[in-house]
């Protein structure tokens, strides 16, 4: 098969890792396309023939280093749809030409307390697609039955795609929040994951203010199209404080400006694997005081999909997408990375 994989990155890595830094900048092509074996399933997973696969700022984490990949080289991607091709042994619940979707989420060890209670994503033996195991930059994959959804019709397969990160791990993000209808949520950048999150919080009777970094007025219009009741930059002062927010950014300083304009009691979520630079420095009085919040988001769990798949479907939530071929990986993260990519970017596999 083809595939787009990483085969080094930076110098902050595990001991033992190569060590040349790959900062991604705009020359650089960090993903070189090979030829590998065809992966082949084991007892109860299933190999799916990849249609699309999400772009997603997760890969720039693994690339620059702030998420470590256990070996090289790698396949990326964990937004991934298609069909099912082969069926290992003991597989029941999906047949060949079955059209799944695959997220970050691959395995666990399905024993331990978090397991038990349906929070896999806190297992300590919690493993990624696209960085513990060969991710969907590629014509196939394999994963576990039990971590393995099914697609709902109304989605196209690239539609479908951001659905299973972007989308999931905002549905997550909003319940953790606690928003509840008529009340107001900040959702700070304005990506692949705050376009289907805005959705939902509309479609549940929510007031939703979006912020966004200077000057990108592309992201702005599309968050006032999706049905923003107020726009601006970070740091501005919106029309009334914010019951709950959202941080989607890379970067820290959305968390503090968040918490300035944050109603008592509220809380501030950070849906992010890692930050680029830290949260600035919060004077306690003024930020934190009156029993303000501040609650991260790991990973995403297998009922976050089932549960949001089947909504996103009765919503219908539509996402914006910007399809490329495979061997375009390398100019949709950049895209990405320069903050361009107007809601999501999806790949497309060569048959």
């Amino acid at each position: 098969m083809r595939a787009m994989v990483l085969k080094e990155f930076c110098e902050i890595g595990r001991e033992g890792a190569p060590r040349k830094r790959i900062d991604l900048p705009l020359k650089e092509e960090p993903l070189e396309m090979v030829e590998l074996p065809d992966p082949v399933p084991d007892f109860k997973q299933i190999l799916v023939k990849v249609s699309a696969c999400g772009v997603c700022h997760t890969e720039l984490d693994e690339i620059e280093g702030r998420l470590i990949p256990p070996k090289f080289p790698v396949v990326l991607g964990h937004e991934i749809v298609g069909r099912v091709e082969a069926l290992g042994s003991g597989v029941t619940k999906f047949r060949v030409g079955d059209r799944v979707g695959i997220a970050w989420i691959y395995s666990s060890c399905g024993k331990c307390n978090f397991c038990l209670r349906g929070d896999e994503n806190l297992c300590d033996q919690f493993q990624a697609t696209g960085l513990d195991a060969n991710g969907g930059y590629a014509q196939y994959s394999v994963v576990s039955e039990d971590f393995a959804y099914p697609i709902p019709e109304r989605f196209s397969d690239s539609q479908a795609a951001p659905l299973l990160c972007a989308g999931v791990i905002g549905y997550r993000a909003l319940r953790l929040s606690g928003i509840k209808p008529d009340q107001t949520l900040g959702l700070y950048g304005f990506g692949a994951s705050a376009h289907i999150a805005i959705q939902v919080a509309k479609h549940w009777d929510c007031k939703v203010f979006v912020f966004t970094r200077e000057g990108q007025k592309d992201h702005q219009d599309l968050a006032k199209k999706l049905g923003a009741d107020w726009v601006g930059a970070t740091g501005e002062t919106p029309p009334q404080r914010l019951d709950c927010a959202i941080d989607f950014t890379p970067v820290g300083e959305p968390v503090r400006a968040a918490l300035e304009i944050l109603h008592k009691g509220g809380r501030v979520v950070i849906n992010a694997i890692r930050k680029i630079n830290p949260i600035p420095e919060l004077d306690y009085a003024k930020y934190v005081w009156y029993e303000k919040e501040i609650k991260s988001v790991a990973n995403v769990a297998r009922k976050d999909a089932q549960e949001f798949l089947p909504l996103a479907a009765q919503i219908p939530i539509i996402p914006a997408v910007r399809e490329f071929e495979l061997d375009q990986a390398n100019q949709a993260l950049i895209l990405l990375k320069q903050g361009k990519m107007q809601g999501a970017g999806v790949l497309r596999m060569p048959d």
